[in-house]
């Protein structure tokens, strides 16, 4: 049977814009009729990717996301020493096994060959193309087409967030690779709606001449609590990296390390968000995903004397813990999924490390 890792966080964001819409505002959506804040799933996955926690955790074990393969290979090749135009060709022949090519005007009249798609590159797709391109350039014969394909393009390998989170081969589905994390987009557990703030700038050299400011602007933000899910297949994860059960754990304890501590950076120089988690809880076990977002459909702020709360924070965490045990007594007899102590900074209990080492240890028993 599946085992099926899953995470609960709440997380308190003052006023902040971490993820933007079309016009800069914070992202909404209305939740059981009701205005919410909201962090897509792909900001947080960025964020995510983009951690300490993964850089350091798994260095050599991530992949890179781009249209820029062609120019990065010929400026491989040219370091080599080969000439301009030899590099040129032979990058454009492999950089083409990951998707269409087409050439871009620069603002400064030169040209520049991208991707018409980005694509997820693993490591050791990264290394076998500059391999080619070596080989390419040298004037030794490349398979052609799909026998080209088979040699770089690899399903499973060591780049463990491509293996969490997917990807997407627009040209040749053949080696897409199925999300083995699912990450929800993140709604605070109570009504809130952006905010506007209009601000000045002074000219530091004009102290007489004019009154007034210098310029003038606004911006928009938020702020609430978000409630974040995110589900972990951990036998699709072994699997996608290709039966390493070690680097699937690793993967796994470095993704429980960065939910609680990790956030979208947008207007982080103007707001200085840096939010930790104040609640994370963990569930290991081969039962059906479910999140918990019921929880919140009614808001928090509306019902905290049914919770018996007398604040958002302690509100949220019943309104979840309320919800999951009345979901254990109708589906499984009262019977939890298997856990370890929830991380709590408001009563002091839990700890991040016990957490991580709990998610380990359900992906190396799967």
């Amino acid at each position: 049977m599946t085992t099926f890792v899953q995470f609960h966080l709440l997380t308190s964001y003052g006023p902040s814009n971490p993820n933007r819409d079309d016009q800069g505002r914070p992202k909404q959506a209305m939740v059981g009729g009701v205005p919410r804040l909201r962090m897509s799933s792909q900001s947080v996955k960025r964020a995510l990717r983009e951690s300490s926690f993964f850089a350091l955790d798994l260095a050599g074990h991530t992949g890179t996301r781009t249209k820029k393969l062609h120019d990065r290979l010929r400026e491989h090749l040219g370091k080599k020493g080969i000439a301009d135009k030899a590099a040129s060709d032979a990058a454009t022949q492999v950089a083409a096994i990951f998707g269409k090519l087409e050439t871009v005007k620069e603002k400064d009249g030169s040209e520049t060959v991208k991707a018409t798609t980005l694509a997820f590159i693993s490591p050791a797709e990264w290394a076998l193309a500059e391999e080619l391109a070596e080989k390419a350039a040298a004037g030794e014969a490349l398979p052609k087409d799909k026998d080209l394909k088979k040699l770089v393009l690899r399903r499973a390998d060591g780049a463990v967030d491509i293996a969490m989170f997917g990807r997407m081969l627009a040209d040749d589905a053949d080696f897409n690779r199925d999300a083995a994390v699912q990450v929800a987009h993140a709604i605070t557990t109570h009504s809130a709606q952006a905010e506007e703030d209009w601000y000045s700038a002074v000219d530091d050299l004009n102290k007489a001449e004019d009154t007034g400011a210098g310029h003038l602007g606004e911006t928009a933000f938020g702020s609430g609590i978000y409630y974040q899910y995110v589900c972990v297949n951990c036998d699709l994860l072994i699997e996608n990296l290709g039966g390493d059960r070690e680097l699937a754990a690793r993967g796994i304890e470095a993704l429980a390390k960065a939910l609680p501590q990790t956030s979208p950076a947008g207007k982080q120089n103007s707001f200085a968000h840096r939010p930790i988690a104040f609640y994370m809880r963990a569930e290991a076990g081969p039962r059906a995903p479910r999140d918990l977002s019921g929880a919140f459909f009614t808001p928090v702020d509306r019902k905290l004397r049914d919770l018996g709360a007398n604040d958002l924070q302690t509100g949220s965490i019943k309104a979840l813990e309320q919800t999951l045990a009345q979901i254990d007594a109708c589906y499984y007899d009262g019977q939890a999924e298997n856990t370890c102590t929830p991380l709590n900074t408001l009563d002091g209990t839990g700890t991040l490390s016990e957490i991580v080492r709990f998610a380990g240890q359900a992906v190396r028993g799967a």
